[in-house]
């Protein structure tokens, strides 16, 4: 499927907006200007940026503890966010939610989560309302692959699927759970297969393929607009660094992980011209 110049453009520059966004919050970070751990979605960027892209002010979404990509993608101004996560009163949240407790109820974002799987069910409500309501709005939540042997996370998937409601739930394998492996510590490991078991529809993807995620997130969110229920995407996105800035990361392999920014930068320069620099 053929796209548009100016839709790739606003693709590319929302990620390396989030990647700049986070890299001046790394030196924040060492120069003792951000208290309490930041944890980063270097490596995800095309996962929040191709979903957001489909979403409007009124629509939701719900992040977790890794959810600095998330917020720039629905639209939350950077200038508060980084005025939130230095403890500022002049930030999205008056200072007081910092980097995990991200909010914006305007542009549609009902926060972030430290607790594991504990921001599904509140999408799920904004879903339950939407229909109740009969508007075509659409909630999703955004949840790592640990997330994903949540209980609150089974139960709110069955409850959409049951009542066909629009949400769409977002699984970031990034490989990791924390510290842990998600394959030593999880019994199916495709998740695509156990949230279609509860009778909607579930893909894999690369995430680190922007074009291929923004593809699958429209055919989903306007099934979902138009009262065909829920939907899964598992995108696999392997994580560039630890769990935490400043983690040693002794418990990951030494192979690299792709980028998903340097991907789409070559396939920017082979298929189009006056690609941007990276």
């Amino acid at each position: 499927m053929t796209m548009d110049r100016a839709t790739l453009l606003a693709l590319w520059r929302m990620m390396a907006r989030i990647r700049a966004f986070e890299d001046q919050l790394i030196l924040e970070n060492r120069q003792g200007g951000i208290d309490g751990h930041l944890h980063l979605y270097h490596g995800q960027e095309a996962i929040a940026t191709s979903l957001c892209a489909h979403l409007g002010d009124d629509d939701h979404i719900a992040s977790t503890h890794r959810g600095h990509g998330h917020a720039l993608a629905k639209g939350c101004d950077p200038h508060q966010m980084m005025a939130e996560i230095m403890g500022r009163k002049t930030g999205l949240c008056g200072g007081k939610g910092g980097s995990m407790h991200l909010a914006d109820l305007k542009r549609g974002h009902l926060g972030s989560n430290g607790i594991v799987g504990a921001n599904v069910p509140l999408a799920l409500g904004a879903a339950l309302s939407a229909k109740s309501r009969g508007l075509r709005t659409v909630s999703m939540a955004f949840i790592g692959d640990g997330a994903a042997n949540q209980g609150a996370v089974f139960e709110s998937m069955n409850l959409a699927a049951a009542m066909a409601l629009p949400m769409i739930f977002v699984i970031e394998d990034n490989d990791y759970g924390e510290y842990t492996a998600s394959r030593s510590v999880t019994g199916c490991t495709d998740l695509a297969a156990r949230a279609a078991s509860f009778g909607m529809h579930a893909a894999r993807l690369d995430g680190c393929d922007v074009l291929a995620v923004y593809h699958a997130a429209g055919d989903a969110i306007r099934a979902a607009r138009s009262g065909k229920g829920p939907a899964t995407l598992v995108a696999r996105a392997p994580r560039l660094g630890g769990h935490y800035e400043g983690d040693d990361q002794a418990y990951r392999h030494a192979d690299q992980p792709p980028d998903c920014l340097s991907l789409f930068h070559d396939h920017l320069c082979a298929n189009h011209a006056s690609a941007p620099r990276i």
